[in-house]
């Protein structure tokens, strides 16, 4: 038995997985938020060039992350058996295995944003479990190894032992999940929330062109396109929640969340769009988003006129940099704190996250905010700038035919064709749809109840039997149409015509 590799590497991941379990259940216990494992995939994430992480968006979607944990999981599998393996030759080499990569984990939990030394707790439990239940379980290897004719006597030794470990682990990573309940009770507290001047309303019955397939005017909280680089959402308690304004201005501001949502509020139809959208792509949403307008809490500090730009701060450590001149004019650039209504979801940035108007989000929407430092474009970086991505993001004018859908046959004779198109803080004045390569018409546009939305397009055309190709361009009310230039989404934004293909036939 002890010649063979299997024996061996089992042990060594038999006592990995025990490690991850003791690990993960010691941050759910002390409602640290990200498990070492998690923490190292947001390392990756941080690391990784704009390039790839792009290509990775495209490609996976929003499975890029769960892609990544996947994948690291399967790697540190391949770590805990050569652990194990090496075991065979010295009880020494496998702790090199488990230390370097317990350092690995303390320095991706280290080195994310507001950690303290509370935070390395989890991988410290961890390497301590790495280093005994793997020696637990390669002790019976070793007796056998000196002792032939106890072969037998060993092997079941292994064999209960290992599944003891097993079964442990499976328990301690489950109880860990019921005891960390940091995620159910911020939950409790956003749904009983109240919050002073959000309304619910639904969306104007004009602004829908009535067309089947198209995309609702208003997107549902829990339809809303989901992008950021964390793996655990922060979940963080209403009371715990402050916000710092600062830098160049002659009187800094403190807020507490009672004391933001006491202010004024302010609400808008908005649609956010993200840089990484292809295309005819589905990263945009409207939704009614209800705050604080960031230009009245900055016109009172006093700022400098050196200052240019704002660098916003997530509390998982996520920056980027907003040009001053958009959170201060007359557009409603804010602090929100309700989204369609209620309280923001988790995922969309309770308990507070910006939304500015008009600008990528890569540039301007931070969730889980809670630094505003104003400062200079010369001095601050944002987290997507360092990896490629221009430094202003003003969103392109775009449009998108939901209906009928590339591929699609249909009745030949009139179809009608619909969609959405955006211009946020612009406006879309006319969208033109065009067919086989002939002749642009105007199609029916909805109501918008300001410039900073999308519009919901409709138009109906005669198809004669066969195949055709249909294109769709969106003009603003600056004058300015829609380019059919192809290029992709980096480094501010994709641009191109949205061309289907469509065969119409007799019924």
């Amino acid at each position: 038995m002890t010649t063979h590799r299997p024996p061996w590497a089992l042990a060594g991941v038999l006592a990995g997985l025990a490690g991850l379990a003791t690990s993960y259940a010691a941050a759910m216990v002390l409602t640290i938020r990200e498990s070492p494992v998690v923490a190292v995939a947001e390392l990756v994430i941080r690391l990784t060039p704009g390039a790839v992480a792009e290509r990775a968006i495209s490609v996976l979607g929003h499975l890029d992350k769960p892609a990544l944990v996947v994948g690291i999981v399967v790697l540190l599998l391949g770590c805990f058996a050569g652990a194990g393996v090496l075991a065979r030759r010295s009880w020494w080499l496998p702790i090199t295995v488990w230390a370097a990569l317990a350092g690995l984990g303390l320095v991706a939990v280290l080195t994310q944003r507001g950690a303290d030394p509370v935070d390395a707790l989890p991988v410290v439990v961890g390497l301590m479990t790495w280093i005994t239940v793997h020696s637990a379980l390669t002790d019976a290897l070793r007796r056998e190894q000196r002792r032939p004719d106890l072969e037998s006597r060993e092997r079941r030794v292994f064999v209960m032992v290992a599944g003891v470990v097993a079964v442990a682990s499976l328990g301690i990573a489950v109880a860990g999940r019921f005891v960390g309940a940091g995620r159910r009770h911020v939950e409790v507290s956003r749904r009983l929330l109240r919050i002073p001047g959000v309304t619910r309303r639904q969306a104007p019955a004009a602004t829908s062109v009535g067309l089947p397939g198209v995309a609702p005017w208003q997107t549902p909280n829990e339809d809303f396109y989901l992008i950021d680089t964390t793996i655990a959402k922060p979940t963080i308690e209403p009371e715990d929640w402050s916000l710092r304004i600062h830098g160049l201005v002659e009187r800094e501001l403190e807020l507490t969340y009672s004391e933001l949502v006491a202010r004024p509020k302010t609400e808008s139809w908005i649609t956010l769009a993200c840089v990484s959208n292809e295309v005819g792509g589905g990263l945009v949403g409207n939704a009614r988003w209800s705050g604080v307008r960031l230009a009245t809490l900055l016109s009172g500090l006093g700022i400098s006129e050196e200052a240019d730009c704002v660098l916003q701060t997530s509390h998982d450590g996520w920056t980027c940099a907003t040009p001053l001149e958009v959170l201060t004019d007359e557009r409603d650039a804010m602090l929100a704190v309700a989204m369609n209504g209620r309280p923001l979801p988790i995922e969309h940035g309770f308990p507070v996250r910006t939304v500015v108007p008009g600008l990528y989000g890569y540039v301007s929407a931070t969730k889980w905010v809670v630094d505003l430092e104003v400062t200079t474009f010369a001095k601050a970086v944002g987290y997507w700038t360092t990896k490629g991505w221009s430094a202003e993001g003003p969103v392109k004018i775009a449009s998108r035919i939901d209906v009928p859908r590339s591929g699609d046959d249909v009745e030949a004779g009139p179809v009608s064709i619909g969609g959405v198109a955006w211009h946020q803080h612009t406006g879309i004045a006319a969208v033109e749809v065009q067919v086989d390569g002939g002749p642009w018409q105007r199609a029916e546009l909805g109501t918008v109840p300001s410039v900073d939305t999308w519009v919901q397009w409709a138009l109906t055309v005669d198809l004669p039997e066969g195949d055709h190709e249909v294109r769709v361009r969106a003009v603003g009310r600056d004058g300015d149409t829609q380019t059919g230039v192809v290029r992709d989404p980096a480094p501010d934004g994709a641009t191109g015509l949205h061309t289907i293909e469509i065969s119409a036939s007799q019924s």
